[in-house]
């Protein structure tokens, strides 16, 4: 998969542009608040149709647009999948619409998604088009809250494992709905049995995210260990650790559990058990979550560990560490994405030399030659090798503009 066209009206700091977008390595370069970042941001949207960086998504749209009554953001992009040895053109577009009252408050704010000029709702157009992304706050799924490590999950997973994204819908509004029961059972002491309908949804919605996590961050520490090991020289050995609020594998009872930590398959378990436990699990906590008023298990509060070496990196790893490893974890995002769904994805890569050694820039830039496209920024041509940057394509980019 790779886009050959992109146009962009209204979206961040570029008023209009409309630029064929060439195959293999391309690289952004310019200052900082010049637009580079926000050229991901553009198509990275077209593959999650959420911000990595906006708060709220009136945001995107460009400040001086934004003042007028009517303001329309557009993402417009054509691109090539490619399947043995075959190739269909497709057309995706993204609009953000504002519309004021006419006294200068906002009144309305909607996303319309276009398919090859077809109409199709957001939740079944994610995964139409893939992009895998690091920035410098990727760091984050590391270094930060565990909210940051499960984002990053569901945004990978929507993009591949069929459902997911209305599995995280559903569940999203069956938690909302559940925590708000729970507050009002405890403070007017409603009839607890109001309970069994939510947990069933719950329960029905959780299981699916669950059993994707856990094949998916299985396949993920296979190959990221592999890659990881070639970036470090052989030196360290990655593993991620997948641990659940609600943990589906059996544990006997009257057994202490050992405190080793060893890797854990989850594989075997079927949705439909994870489903029974997870509903049981939530009738059991019944009494204590009516008393907090919360929700206190299931996947909303999963994580993810991040172990070089059998040291957890999130804790005491250093920064380079932990860079490695996210990069490790990009590369392999690639690589199962495209076993998953036939295609590969597009790859964004922000300022990613930054922090790296020499050693383990050239591996990387190495890597990224084979690639079906690849897009990077740098504030910095000289950061890379002359040999590299004569095999790439380099957009110079100015005030949210293209440059020759």
């Amino acid at each position: 998969m790779y886009l050959t066209r992109l146009s962009l009206t209204n979206f961040r700091n570029f008023a209009r542009l409309d630029i064929p977008v060439p195959e293999g390595v391309v690289l952004l370069v310019g200052g900082n608040a010049q637009g580079k970042t926000s050229l991901l941001e553009a198509i990275y949207f077209l593959a999650t149709f959420v911000s990595f960086s906006a708060t709220v998504e009136r945001q995107l749209i460009n400040f001086l647009a934004g003042r007028e009554d009517l303001a329309v953001s557009r993402i417009v992009a054509e691109f090539c999948k490619s399947r043995e040895g075959t190739e269909s053109s497709h057309k995706l577009e993204v609009r953000l619409i504002q519309e004021t009252n006419g006294l200068g408050n906002r009144s309305r704010f909607k996303k319309e998604v276009l398919i090859d000029n077809v109409p199709s709702k957001v939740s079944e157009s994610v995964g139409f088009f893939n992009a895998v992304l690091f920035l410098p706050q990727t760091m984050r799924v590391i270094e930060g809250a565990p909210e940051d490590r499960r984002r990053y999950l569901n945004l990978t997973l929507a993009q591949v494992v069929p459902d997911y994204a209305a599995a995280l819908s559903a569940y999203s509004r069956a938690l909302t709905q559940r925590n708000a029961l729970l507050k009002q059972i405890k403070d007017r002491n409603s009839d607890p049995k109001q309970l069994a309908f939510w947990n069933e949804q719950l329960a029905f919605s959780g299981a699916k995210i669950i059993h994707a996590r856990i094949h998916a961050i299985q396949e993920f520490g296979h190959s990221s260990a592999v890659v990881h090991h070639q970036l470090t020289r052989g030196e360290e050995v990655l593993r991620l650790s997948y641990e659940p609020a609600y943990d589906p594998l059996f544990k006997p009872q009257d057994q202490y559990a050992l405190a080793i930590d060893a890797p854990v398959d989850r594989t075997g378990i079927s949705i439909s058990e994870i489903q029974d436990g997870f509903h049981e699990r939530l009738e059991t906590l019944q009494m204590e979550e009516i008393a907090r008023g919360v929700t206190t298990v299931g996947p909303h509060r999963d994580d993810l560990r991040f172990l070089s070496n059998g040291m957890d990196l999130g804790v005491y790893g250093s920064r380079g560490q932990a860079r490695t490893a996210v990069l490790a974890l990009k590369l392999t995002e690639v690589d199962w994405m495209k076993e998953k769904t036939g295609q590969w994805p597009v790859l964004l890569l922000d300022e990613v030399l930054a922090e790296l050694d020499t050693i383990r820039r050239s591996d990387l830039l190495e890597r990224l030659i084979s690639f079906e496209q690849a897009i990077l920024t740098t504030t910095d041509l000289n950061l890379f090798d002359n040999e590299f940057v004569e095999r790439a394509n380099t957009w110079r980019i100015q005030s949210g503009s293209i440059i020759d």
